[in-house]
């Protein structure tokens, strides 16, 4: 028979478990990763192989459950409170409202997930510039700039001078515009960093920048996106460093 502190500790139990089962949640499997990563080579050309674009096909919704997602789409978007963007961009300013056409045209868009991307591209941009990297940057520029920083980069090997660039931390990634002109969406931030950062000559002498002093660094980028295409991807289209 059980006696008190029995009946005591099972209740515990079952308390602790339910409340981890509230914190942690269960996945739903449509969780998406932090940031956007464009289908390998491989995928691409089996894709291309069998005539379509994507490597798992999904089976067409019905009449009824396309009557559906399209309602929910239209309620969403008339329940859409005023202050929809607190914390990103004024209310009623342009950007919010240019916010609102990107969500019209891409419901999958999410604002502070795409921050949250653009601040581990800017990282890996930034880098992948310093260790001539021009693979990457080529996933992650649009060819304008990727020209320039190409350019750059090939200059920089033309002199046997080599960067070394560490990030100490990004204080700060802030959505400062965003614009629609027709189907291209643009999206402006600001980057508030600290860097080490130091270029050296072929004898390893520093040329350029610290090696050992952390640097205030405020970058604005702005990146865009065809908000008509499949391709979820934003690449860079400007660089701008800031006073």
């Amino acid at each position: 028979m059980f006696d008190i502190y029995t009946l005591i500790f099972l209740a515990l139990a079952v308390f602790i478990f339910l409340r981890l089962r509230s914190v942690l949640g269960q996945r739903s499997g449509s969780e998406r990763p932090p940031f956007d990563i464009p289908p390998s080579r491989e995928a691409m050309k089996r894709g291309a192989e069998t005539g379509n674009d994507n490597v798992v096909q999904l089976p067409p919704r019905s009449a009824e459950q396309a009557s559906i997602v399209a309602a929910a789409e239209a309620g969403a978007e008339e329940a859409a409170p005023a202050n929809r963007w607190k914390g990103l961009v004024e209310d009623g300013s342009p950007a919010g409202a240019a916010l609102d056409a990107i969500v019209k045209a891409d419901p999958a868009f999410d604002p502070k997930h795409f921050v949250a991307g653009a601040r581990a591209a800017y990282e890996m941009i930034v880098s992948a510039f310093a260790q001539g990297d021009r693979r990457t940057l080529k996933d992650l520029l649009s060819q304008d700039v990727y020209a320039g920083f190409e350019a750059a980069i090939k200059d920089r090997e033309t002199r046997g001078e080599t960067t070394e660039t560490r990030f100490v931390s990004i204080d700060d990634a802030k959505l400062i515009d965003a614009s629609v002109q027709g189907r291209n969406a643009q999206i402006t931030l600001r980057f508030v960093s600290q860097i080490i950062s130091a270029t050296r000559d072929k004898d390893g002498a520093v040329v350029d920048g610290n090696a050992e002093k952390v640097t205030d660094v405020t970058d604005v980028w702005t990146f865009a996106r065809d908000v008509s295409s499949r391709d979820p991807n934003w690449k860079l289209v400007g660089t701008e460093a800031a006073g």
